[in-house]
């Protein structure tokens, strides 16, 4: 029989990946991945254009078929991953209104904190999440008052909201399927995670109408077909929609209470599995949805870190101390002495702090130089604040659950052995790497295939395979040393 693949589309925060996974051995087999161009038009402000975000789903489809020496016939189901509350408006034709307002926009920074207390005393136990920027809802309200675009296509009843999933769906459907599921749509601020649907009091309280919303399904399951495309024939079932960070739950295996993953991408997003009961955290950690399917809610506790390997980025693209991002683990190797290290503190925070702070106007800052200090010393205090702000969250759990399990990881940064490491030592915990890192578009993947009905949700586990394990070495002073100062320093800015 010819070989059939499922097409897994992982529309990321800098650009966009696709693998075709082989429907009988589950094996990814090819890789086509391109990035796109960041849009900063303000201090703070962060885009993307909808048309190069589409190009680049042509263009990385193409060449994962390429590699794999396969027709687009062979495709027998599409899976799809993507940036969350990154927020698009456009009309019913499918044609973008303006650019996407990145979820790391922190332009309604304003109006959150001008009405963060009224949102936490009356919606924060709905939604489980804090008003923020982060979020999609602000975001679409701030289109509604200064896109013109955007409010004559509402008057025209000629709008579609919707995060980044809706949109590749309606455009793979010809406009034929408008719908989400719950993990992308319980991070706009407009779900209630007790009905799993739009909330009406929220739609209300942020000035959006429900009919320019897409409806929301379960994760696993029919969303449409592709029609109308010059690079995909028609009739080929997209058969999942996930969010990128609860795809990699998934596609890490962490389908039990208390299994916990991080993914290390632009920013860096720690979840544990919850089960069906919504845990609401008292340290400043997200509730979200992790899925849902045939009437069963699955939720997560979240921490966000929103920068992570986008902070190695600007080592590379601004300072010009690196000509690839995996050149930092060799720059910061060159430091043999941490003692050179221990005044020297990375805060990467170039688009504010999430989880578990939330100090939307927060700026990044490397402190403690002195005269000797050179390219070795920042690139290794970068990987250090990177791991530091990831064990932020990592406390915030412990506090709210008591304990946690070892973490596994993935994302491109896990291939840094001494990130790692870094992190193993700063939270105290074994990080667990699997032979797999691309668990993102791979949790999407098998969500397809469990939308088919070709797989079961318990078959997943079988196919996580470890990689490599991080002990902490709780021995070393100068982890303890730097969390010390690390905590001190933001207590003494934030607090």
């Amino acid at each position: 029989m010819p070989t059939t693949y499922v097409l897994a589309i992982d529309q990321g925060t800098t650009g966009t990946t696709a693998l075709l996974i082989d429907t009988k051995t589950l094996e990814i087999v090819a890789h086509g991945s391109e990035d796109y161009e960041q849009i900063y038009p303000k201090p703070g402000w962060v885009e993307h254009d909808l048309n190069t975000t589409w190009k680049t789903v042509k263009s990385t489809v193409a060449s994962a078929l390429k590699q794999a020496n396969a027709t687009a016939k062979d495709i027998k189901a599409i899976g799809i991953t993507n940036q969350r509350e990154t927020t698009c408006a456009y009309n019913k034709r499918g044609t973008p209104l303006c650019h996407a307002i990145v979820w790391q926009d922190r332009r309604t920074t304003q109006f959150c904190e001008e009405n963060k207390d009224h949102f936490k005393q009356k919606f924060s136990s709905l939604t489980g999440l804090p008003l923020d920027p982060y979020f999609s809802a602000t975001k679409m309200k701030w289109m509604l008052e200064n896109v013109p675009q955007v409010k004559d296509a509402q008057a025209k009843d000629d709008l579609c909201f919707s995060t980044i999933d809706s949109f590749l769906l309606y455009r793979l459907t010809n406009g034929k399927s408008f719908a989400t599921e719950p993990s992308n749509a319980s991070r706009t601020q407009l779900f209630s995670l007790e009905s799993f649907d739009w909330d009406n009091k929220l739609l209300d309280f942020f000035g959006i109408k429900r009919n320019t919303l897409p409806k929301i399904q379960d994760t696993f399951g029919l969303f449409g077909h592709t029609q109308g495309l010059d690079f995909l024939p028609d009739g080929i079932p997209v058969a999942c929609l996930f969010g990128d960070q609860q795809s990699a739950l998934f596609g890490q295996a962490c389908l039990d209470v208390g299994d916990i993953k991080c993914t290390y991408g632009t920013g860096a997003f720690i979840l544990v599995n919850t089960g069906n009961k919504p845990i609401f955290s008292t340290q400043g950690l997200l509730t979200t949805a992790a899925y849902g399917y045939k009437g069963k809610k699955v939720y997560a506790l979240e921490g966000a870190s929103y920068i992570a390997g986008a902070a190695v980025q600007w080592i590379r693209d601004n300072l010009k101390l690196i000509s690839s991002s995996s050149d930092v683990e060799g720059l910061a190797l060159q430091i043999k002495n941490l003692e050179q290290m221990e005044h020297i503190l990375f805060f990467p925070f170039f688009t504010g702090i999430g989880a578990p702070h939330w100090v939307a106007d927060a700026k990044a800052a490397i402190i403690g130089m002195t005269r000797d200090s050179g390219a070795p010393h920042i690139a290794r205090a970068c990987l250090d604040g990177i791991a530091l702000s990831v064990n932020d969250c990592v406390l915030a759990f412990k506090k709210d659950l008591g304990s946690i399990n070892d973490i596994k990881v993935d994302g491109g940064a896990t291939a840094n052995n001494l990130l790692m490491q870094s992190q193993a030592n700063f939270s105290e915990k074994s990080i667990l790497r699997p032979k797999n890192i691309e668990t993102t578009a791979y949790g999407a993947a098998l969500g397809a295939l469990v939308g088919m009905g070709e797989i079961q949700i318990e078959d997943v586990k079988k196919l996580w395979k470890l990689d490599r394990e991080f002990l902490a070495d709780v021995k070393e002073p100068y982890y303890t040393k730097k969390k010390k100062q690390w905590e001190q320093t933001l207590t003494r800015l934030f607090k």
